[in-house]
């Protein structure tokens, strides 16, 4: 065999074995970012005594929980907690819970908002909880299924005044609710620490769980995007928060904890700038992902409070 020859076979090698470790390395990081399973970066979600949600919590599992159903176009059966305030009325709350979440996990807020005087809806989102589905949507494919949520609550009282919540996935499943059309009877949006592309916290987590550099990074993600869009439907790019606020004209208030290492304090400015309605950014001293309610939660619930009353009578 010529010199030359032995190059190209040995440069063949190697640019195969990349091929296959990126491809192997995908698959990988696939199954952990979309496939419904055990995730242990996830803390656990027992809330001791001592945390001052833990009364939240409790009294809310307490509560009288109706339970609704809706069915995908294709074929998931969907799952979703109703409770109606003790005093009666027409304002409703529908709830998005976070990545490897479901809708008990929301339990905290959720008394929190009857507290405030509405009822709630809480979902298990596909691949969560009791809903079918085996691939985690990441608020993309949530989106449609909230808005059909919201045409329920609308279904079963025409007269209703709806307000949505999320955190964290379920904050970027609410702005990508907010970019479709909705019912006039949605009123304002409530979001706690989104982030503004799946791309870029797919691209942050891979950064900062991993310590992967630039390369393999970015033909990493790309190809994880591609499997995403073959199998689930949709890229990393195109599930973007900051797209759908560009079509949003109802009133949000942005919450993010000041110290937030899972998604980037700096993505809830991009959000803010996003989006085309009424808006108020609330980024809380201190609080790490997902923590600005425990920080505090008497002052939070104030903070919430105080926007929704500009919008509900």
């Amino acid at each position: 065999m010529s010199k030359t020859r032995k190059i190209i076979t040995w440069i063949v090698g190697i640019v195969a074995i990349i091929a296959i470790t990126l491809v192997a390395s995908s698959m990988y990081f696939f199954h952990v970012a979309e496939v419904r399973a055990p995730k242990t970066f996830i803390k656990s979600a027992v809330i001791k005594k001592n945390n001052p949600t833990f009364s939240y919590d409790a009294k809310f599992n307490k509560q009288h929980k109706e339970v609704w159903h809706q069915t995908t176009p294709g074929g998931l059966k969907l799952d979703a907690w109703y409770v109606a305030n003790p005093i009666k009325t027409n304002k409703t709350v529908v709830i998005a819970h976070g990545f490897a979440g479901n809708k008990a996990r929301m339990a905290m807020y959720g008394q929190m908002f009857l507290n405030l005087g509405y009822n709630v809806l809480i979902p298990d989102d596909r691949a969560a909880g009791q809903s079918d589905g085996n691939l985690i949507g990441f608020g993309w494919t949530d989106r449609k299924d909230y808005v059909r949520w919201i045409n329920q609550v609308v279904e079963k009282n025409p007269q209703v005044e709806i307000a949505m919540f999320g955190v964290s996935m379920g904050g970027a499943t609410t702005m990508m609710t907010a970019g479709e059309k909705l019912p006039n009877n949605v009123k304002v949006f409530i979001e706690d620490c989104g982030y503004d592309t799946v791309k870029n916290e797919i691209d942050f987590q891979a950064k900062s769980m991993y310590n992967l550099p630039v390369i393999p990074r970015f033909p990493l993600v790309d190809i994880v995007s591609g499997i995403s869009k073959l199998r689930a439907g949709y890229t990393y790019g195109e599930a973007s928060s900051v797209a759908q606020l560009h079509k949003n004209h109802l009133p949000m208030l942005f919450i993010h904890g000041g110290d937030d290492k899972f998604v980037p304090t700096a993505m809830a400015y991009k959000n803010y700038e996003a989006t085309q309605g009424p808006k108020e950014l609330w980024i809380v001293p201190g609080a790490a992902h997902a923590m600005s309610f425990e920080k505090n939660p008497v002052k939070y619930a104030g903070k919430v409070q105080s926007f929704l009353d500009r919008y509900f009578q």
